[in-house]
């Protein structure tokens, strides 16, 4: 294993895993005020690895939802994978024999980490390693908070209400890193008026969807616009 590589993965990763392992806890804490056992949190982590959805999952569970509405609700929650998954597929497509996972474990987080990063300062062969690193650090802080979650109701019992706030918490302080790295706000207060729209005049069940096309479609429009000026 090239350990350089693995420590350069490691040092950034540092904001997820401060982040995942908190809101980690936060999720296995949700599992157990649910009266789950301990591995379905580990369970849901390793083979689901979904952050929000892991929330939402247990919380229509625990209310009783139908396994269909269950089953929409969380395909919609999570379609926005798709649309800066395809962002990530030329990256990928660089690194064949770890692509399957790098799909399966591409998060919010680990693209804003991957998509941001400088691939210049790596060797073309070392990409691919470090973007799987990169990858499987993050999904082992999330799998490591969920356990101590999960565990922590057992020894130290207290209220678990509110913590699934942690994960808003979370897009918050990536939200604001990645203004000031690419110094553009603009794209992020598109997203932020588009959801704000959506969610007051659209349909709960169509509102997210509504919101992630209407900004991708503005984004868009804009990039478009200001090519043609500089092309001018």
């Amino acid at each position: 294993m090239n350990y350089a590589l693995f420590l350069r993965a490691f040092r950034c990763s540092i904001p997820v895993m401060l982040g995942y392992i908190a809101i980690g806890v936060a999720f296995g804490l949700m599992c157990s005020a649910a009266e789950y056992p301990w591995f379905v949190a580990l369970a849901m982590s390793v083979i689901i690895y979904a952050g929000a959805g892991q929330y939402i999952a247990v919380a229509l569970f625990a209310a009783g939802s139908p396994v269909l509405n269950i089953l929409i609700v969380e395909f919609i929650v999570n379609a926005r994978h798709i649309a800066y998954g395809i962002t990530m597929l030329e990256k990928y497509n660089a690194a064949p024999r770890y692509k399957p996972y790098l799909i399966f474990s591409l998060t919010d987080e680990t693209f804003a980490l991957l998509s941001s990063f400088d691939y210049s300062i790596l060797k073309e062969k070392e990409r691919g390693v470090f973007m799987f690193f990169v990858s499987a650090l993050n999904q082992f802080y999330w799998i490591a908070g969920s356990v101590i979650g999960a565990l922590a109701l057992d020894f130290l019992p207290f209220s678990a209400q509110g913590v699934e706030f942690a994960l808003t918490a979370l897009f918050i302080v990536l939200l604001l890193e990645q203004i000031f790295r690419i110094k553009r706000a603009g794209p992020f207060i598109a997203g932020a008026l588009c959801a704000v729209l959506a969610v007051v005049f659209l349909p709960k069940n169509i509102s997210i969807i509504a919101a992630l096309a209407m900004s991708l479609a503005i984004v868009q429009l804009t990039q478009k616009l200001s090519f043609r000026r500089v092309k001018r």
